[in-house]
């Protein structure tokens, strides 16, 4: 997977509550991770990939998520 996925993945496992995942997009982009067009193209194929859903991860996404934090960790 893709580093840029991989961070979008892990921004949305660490969000808060009352953020919605454009939000996260939002600050992602103000952090000039990617463009938001960029953006949204990954959260599309991350959906279509199964790992997150209408509101959040997946359980699939979610442990997916973990791996991706334990990796970086390193």
């Amino acid at each position: 997977m893709h580093i840029n996925k991989k961070v979008l993945l892990l921004a949305v496992a660490k969000k808060q509550e009352e953020e919605s995942l454009l939000d996260v997009l939002a600050m992602l982009e103000s952090a000039r991770v990617f463009t938001r067009k960029e953006g949204k193209r990954l959260l599309k194929e991350l959906k279509s990939e199964e790992y997150i859903g209408e509101s959040g991860l997946t359980p699939k996404g979610l442990a997916y998520a973990q791996a991706i934090e334990e990796e970086f960790r390193l």
